[in-house]
């Protein structure tokens, strides 16, 4: 999510970002946070993905995201993951997409599956300025402020990302950097001429991320349990979130989930054929608490598996 920092710099303005989306239910898109996790299983894999924060609270963040990915071969023994990501959100009077294509590549090693991905991609940004309202008396900003821009401005960069993962039949570990670039996105009016000087711009910061799941089948049991870690740091600022969830017959699942300082969580989900669905509520620990219920959170998909041969890979 972007957040206006604004700060006069010679004959320019800049506003800072701030982090991309947080899922609760990021375990069911990982591609989302890394494109290592590409094609790992032997099926075409899609999430469709809506987290509605801080209801109660007037335009607080929403993001939606979209992910694809399916196994290609190359030979008997090597292949390749693809798939692609895409993400809207709105926050405040911004505005964020984001469309990225993404490739993996596979090595075996020991007894689990080393992958290496890429993902090149395209971030928009819009901030709309005709909306700015500022009350009177205002101690931080007034109406005239020319650190805020008093119309509608957009602007678009290419962003890059990469990392690494190591998938095992009973665990996963993952290290990946969004925007590695660290994208400058220069924001101007549709309408502005080549010689106006005065620009506004805004910085996609580097993002590090560290996944890790588990897979603990329970003996002479219909349950097993699947805990998990979402870590991610722009060295500046810093986000834990822990989840532990157990599934019935491979069927039908229940789990809590706790954010560092931030949020407790509640999710249920279920596979059935071809499909899953899980859905997860999130109680802020902050004072936020006093002018929202929370934040609400569902991630569908399609989990039937398509082979393209061979045994699938666990």
């Amino acid at each position: 999510a972007l957040t206006v920092v604004v700060a006069l710099m010679g004959g320019g303005r800049k506003a800072m970002a701030q982090n991309d989306p947080q899922f609760v239910q990021y375990w069911a898109v990982p591609t989302f946070y890394n494109p290592a996790y590409l094609g790992q299983k032997e099926f075409v894999r899609i999430r469709l993905g809506a987290n509605l924060q801080w209801l109660g609270i007037k335009r607080a963040p929403q993001s939606y995201i979209v992910t694809a990915d399916m196994p290609v071969k190359l030979g008997k023994k090597q292949r390749m993951g693809v798939g692609v990501t895409g993400m809207m959100e709105s926050i405040g009077l911004y505005g964020n997409t984001w469309v990225s294509a993404q490739a993996s590549y596979q090595f075996r090693v020991l007894k689990g599956v080393l992958s290496v991905g890429i993902q090149p991609a395209y971030y928009n940004t819009k901030f709309k300025g005709s909306e700015v309202y500022i009350p009177e008396g205002d101690d931080y900003h007034q109406p005239d402020d020319e650190a805020l821009p008093k119309e509608d401005v957009a602007g678009q960069a290419f962003d890059l990302s990469a990392g690494i993962s190591y998938t095992h039949k009973y665990f996963s570990v993952g290290i990946s950097a969004l925007h590695i670039l660290e994208p400058k996105i220069e924001l101007s009016e549709d309408n502005a001429s080549d010689t106006e000087t005065t620009q506004f711009s805004a910085t996609v910061p580097r993002q590090m991320y560290f996944m890790a799941d588990g897979h603990i089948p329970i003996k002479n049991s219909l349950f097993s349990l699947q805990p998990s870690l979402l870590v991610r740091t722009d060295f500046s600022n810093f986000s834990a979130e822990v989840t532990l969830r157990s599934t019935f017959k491979q069927f039908i699942s229940f789990g809590l989930g706790y954010r560092w300082k931030d949020a407790l969580s509640a999710m249920i989900g279920a596979e059935f054929k071809n499909f899953f669905l899980g859905y997860a509520y999130s109680y802020p620990l902050s004072p936020l608490n006093r002018a929202s219920s929370g934040s609400h959170e569902i991630v569908a998909g399609d989990m039937g598996e398509r082979h393209f041969g061979g045994k699938p890979r666990s």
